[in-house]
């Protein structure tokens, strides 16, 4: 079978990558924890996972009637490290939701106009109207990392990002927008075996790109440039909620319990949307787990 980009990703693997993560790769079974620290060993036991995923789609379900009724604006930001987990756990999100009412936004690569434009302007085009949540896989967020680590903005176009970032965001929430701000975070071993299974796997080759491939060797780059995004965007306003996601399941489910309890609708299972504080909170876990 031809493996995408001529297998750059095993030839890291075998020639590049640090001693310590091919040996944690090696030697690991399918559902062990590769990261360390983390608050668990392995991952979630499916029948206990599926069960609490059925109680939070029927609590999206209520969420979407309330936006629906209430004519609400819901956007939630989905960033992480490539391979946290963004797309599955947004698949969870909409499995069981109206499609007019709710919806992902996924942007490509900014057009020859589009780069011309202010940096925001195609993303406010994109804004939930009253009755809807926008679901963003990626976001304005691109800047403050990727576009910095390969060098696809200045200095300077990153410097007033995070200058105007701040007052955007807290106009949306200002104007009655819900902003979620979700950063989906998995380790270095992880990342490279989930990276090693979608080249393996002619169902998943196409989720990689040029950009994951290179990517690979600048993890630190990624690393400086995630804490500085948390230390200058993380605000009263529009904090950024860090799910820690070597473990999909734990991953999906916290990520709905704190979408959902941003949204405030009645008659909501308390119980079922305990957020489990280890794997979702502020970027006090990104400092433990970086």
């Amino acid at each position: 079978m031809t493996k995408p980009f001529d297998a750059a990703i095993t030839r890291f693997f075998e020639e590049e990558a640090p001693a310590d993560i091919r040996r944690a790769i090696e030697t690991a079974k399918k559902k062990d924890i590769l990261t360390a620290p983390f608050p668990y060993d392995d991952w979630m036991d499916k029948d206990t996972y599926e069960d609490a995923l059925e109680a939070l789609q029927i609590e999206l379900v209520r969420a979407q009637a309330h936006i629906r009724d209430a004519g609400l604006r819901v956007a939630v930001v989905f960033e992480g490290r490539d391979a946290a987990g963004k797309g599955g756990t947004i698949k969870r999100f909409r499995e069981n939701l109206n499609p007019r009412i709710v919806r992902t936004v996924a942007l490509g690569k900014p057009t020859e106009r589009e780069a011309g434009e202010w940096y925001f302007q195609r993303y406010v085009t994109q804004l939930p109207s009253a009755g809807e949540m926008v679901l963003f896989d990626r976001s304005w967020y691109n800047r403050a990392v990727v576009e910095h680590v390969f060098g696809f903005c200045t200095p300077d176009q990153r410097a007033a990002f995070f200058a105007h970032v701040p007052d955007f965001e807290w106009m949306l929430v200002e104007d009655g927008i819900v902003l979620v701000k979700l950063w989906l975070n998995v380790g270095r071993a992880e990342q490279l075996r989930r990276f090693l299974a979608r080249e393996d796997d002619p169902l998943k080759q196409w989720k990689l790109s040029k950009i994951d491939v290179q990517g690979l060797a600048r993890w630190d780059a990624y690393t400086d440039a995630i804490s500085e995004t948390f230390a200058r965007t993380h605000t009263d306003v529009a904090p950024w909620t860090l799910v820690r996601s070597d473990d999909k399941r734990r991953a999906r489910l916290d990520a709905i319990r704190v979408t959902l309890r941003r949204i405030g609708y009645p008659d909501r299972n308390e119980a079922a949307l305990s957020v489990d504080d280890r794997i979702a909170g502020g970027p006090e876990l990104w400092l433990e787990g970086a």
